[in-house]
């Protein structure tokens, strides 16, 4: 008996929500119209009435006391707007009338209400002083202000006539920034005008072209990274995705182009540390790590680097000079083997440059490595040119990149690059002509990123998207 009362104690009142939700139902609409009467129709700690008939109602749906309540709030809080308006308390009589049309309060008593109210702004805001500083503001060229201003007179007047087309006129002002911006490369500005514009007035009639305008100065400057990550100008390319994501910060192609950078980082680094140039791989796998430090190919690398820590390890420590120079041998041969394939560069750490490399560092004094190394560079030269002569553009490419990493400074590769650039077109013409668009679109792509300007690319490009859309 002793435990049944204690629980009974414990539990009395949860027992009492339960066995007499009837008196909780009462103490709620009492609490309510306490409320009420003290003017205290709605608050966020459930205290108001609105919240109390509320909870009364979500107990017994069938009880119309709450119901009526909750039809007086709404009538206490459309009069509570009023008498606010009449006070000029314009914030308050915003409130309350939210309030009034939440509880469904009729539709057309509600409007009146509103139109009082934008009516009482009006008038107190004094829409000829907001004009005049509108004015004066844009005629000294400061837009920020004086558009806000115009949108203020707008929503306090919608059909101003004066607001209306002074919005216009700036907008067009400011759209005119938005295209000098895009003009000048500066996408992120151009792109953060061109929204700020939309938000104003997004039917203005300036707006399609400029976006049209952004889309164009978008892709162009992502074609220009893509183009400077081919030529592995990582840090430009870098550069260049990032000022498209901030322009656009949906755009997925920047977002895998930086990736892409990424992994070039990494992959540079694994061919830095194949060549035992550890300063280099680290800061190139510090740059891999900073872009994508999760990605599957940056931990690749560094484990690819400290594998050769340990490979340089063994060997300085412990091998033999005649045994250096037999390796070096050995890697020598590969090195032919790979120049016979078209490896110049690539794959990483199979490539005849790598190879070479990895011999120098085992024997940079041997007359064999002094001689390959002597060789390789205007092999990959002569390499070009007898693979551009035959119309092998895939293979006169491989060289061409492999040159452009020997020797980047050399002024003959900008001619070299024009020259390839025309023999892309010009094989992909005559494809194009058999039939082969996928070829011809590849050649598009590659003649476009080596030489933008190459005369007949424009031609090309037409013929290519009219095959493409089944017109050839």
């Amino acid at each position: 008996m002793l435990v049944a009362g204690v629980a009974v104690v414990a539990f009395r009142q949860p027992l009492a929500n339960l066995m007499w939700p009837d008196m909780r139902v009462q103490r709620l609409l009492g609490e309510a119209e306490i409320a009420l009467k003290q003017g205290k129709l709605n608050a966020a700690d459930g205290t108001g009435a609105r919240q109390r008939f509320e909870a009364a109602l979500a107990l017994d749906s069938d009880r119309s006391e709450a119901r009526a309540g909750l039809s007086r709030v709404a009538e206490t809080a459309l009069a509570q707007a009023r008498a606010q308006l009449r006070a000029n308390r314009f914030e308050d009589a915003r409130q309350s009338l939210a309030l009034a049309r939440e509880l469904q309060v009729p539709r057309a008593v509600a409007d009146a209400v509103a139109d009082q109210l934008r009516r009482g702004e009006a008038a107190h805001a004094g829409i000829d002083v907001l004009m005049a500083e509108a004015a004066a503001a844009q005629a000294d060229g400061q837009l920020g202000i004086a558009l806000p201003l115009y949108q203020r007179v707008l929503v306090l007047e919608p059909n101003q006539t004066a607001a209306l087309e002074g919005r216009e006129d700036a907008l067009s002002e400011w759209l005119q920034q938005a295209s000098q911006a895009l003009a000048g490369g500066d996408l992120a500005r151009g792109s953060s005008l061109i929204a700020q514009a939309r938000g104003y007035d997004p039917g203005h009639v300036d707006l399609p072209g400029l976006e049209a305008q952004l889309a164009r100065a978008i892709e162009h400057r992502r074609q220009l990274a893509d183009v400077d990550l081919r030529r592995q100008r990582l840090d430009r390319a870098l550069t260049g995705y990032r000022l498209v994501l901030a322009a656009s910060a949906d755009d997925a192609a920047a977002a895998q182009g930086i990736e892409r950078v990424a992994s070039a980082y990494a992959q540079r680094a694994v061919r830095e540390a194949a060549d035992f140039d550890f300063a280099k791989a680290e800061a190139s796998l510090a740059l891999a790590r900073e872009i994508a430090p999760r990605a599957a190919v940056v931990k690749e690398a560094a484990q690819s680097l400290a594998r050769a820590r340990q490979s340089q390890s063994r060997m300085t420590s412990s091998m033999p000079p005649r045994e250096r120079i037999r390796r070096s041998r050995v890697l020598l041969a590969a090195m032919e083997q790979a120049e016979a394939r078209g490896d110049w560069l690539t794959p990483p750490g199979e490539s005849a440059y790598d190879k070479l490399r990895a011999a120098q560092s085992l024997a940079p004094d041997d007359v064999e490595v002094r001689r390959a190394a002597a060789r390789l560079l205007p092999a990959t030269r002569s390499c070009f040119e007898e693979q551009l002569r035959g119309n092998r553009v895939r293979r006169a490419r491989a060289c061409y990149d492999a040159w452009q990493t020997l020797e980047p400074g050399n002024a003959q590769l900008s001619d070299a690059r024009r020259r390839l650039a025309q023999k892309w077109l010009a094989v992909g013409g005559e494809r194009l002509g058999a039939g082969e668009v996928a070829f011809a679109a590849e050649a598009l792509r590659e003649a476009r990123g080596l030489d933008a300007g190459a005369p007949g690319l424009a031609e090309f490009a037409a013929r290519v998207r009219s095959a493409e859309a089944g017109g050839d």
